[in-house]
C-alpha cells in the first residue's frame, strides 16, 4: 500500500480554524487547541446573540415611540391598541424611524389613527 502524506490536509484544517478565530484575544487566536475551544463557545453564543438582538431593537423602538407619543399627549399602549382596532399595519421599526426623522409626517399618522 502506498504511503499517504496528510500534511497539506491537516495544515488546511488548522488554518481554517485559526482563520475563524481571528480577532480573539491572547492564545485563542494563534493556538489551534485554544482556538477550537473558543470557537465552540463563540458559535453557540452568536446564535443566542442574533435572537437577543431582535428583542433589544424591538424594546428600543417601543421606547422611542412612547417618548414621541407622550409629546403628543398619548401613550404607546393606547396608540398600538388603536392601531390594531383600525387594522393599520405599520410596524414599530418604521414608526420609530418616522418619529425620529420626520415629525410632521408622524403628527399626521398619530392624528389619523387617534381620531
Amino acid at each position: 500500500m502506498t504511503r499517504v502524506k496528510r500534511g497539506v490536509t491537516a495544515h488546511k484544517k488548522r488554518e481554517k480554524v485559526l482563520k475563524r478565530a481571528k480577532g480573539f484575544k491572547w492564545g485563542r487566536k494563534s493556538k489551534e487547541r485554544a482556538a477550537k475551544e473558543a470557537l465552540l463557545h463563540a458559535e453557540s453564543r452568536a446564535f443566542k446573540g442574533r435572537k437577543e438582538k431582535k428583542r433589544v431593537y424591538r424594546r428600543l423602538w417601543q421606547t422611542q415611540l412612547n417618548a414621541a407619543l407622550r409629546q403628543r399627549e398619548t401613550t404607546y399602549s393606547v396608540f398600538i391598541a388603536t392601531m390594531k382596532k383600525k387594522k393599520v399595519e405599520l410596524d414599530r421599526k418604521v414608526l420609530a424611524h418616522i418619529a425620529r426623522t420626520d415629525a410632521k409626517t408622524f403628527d399626521k399618522i398619530v392624528e389619523s389613527i387617534m381620531k
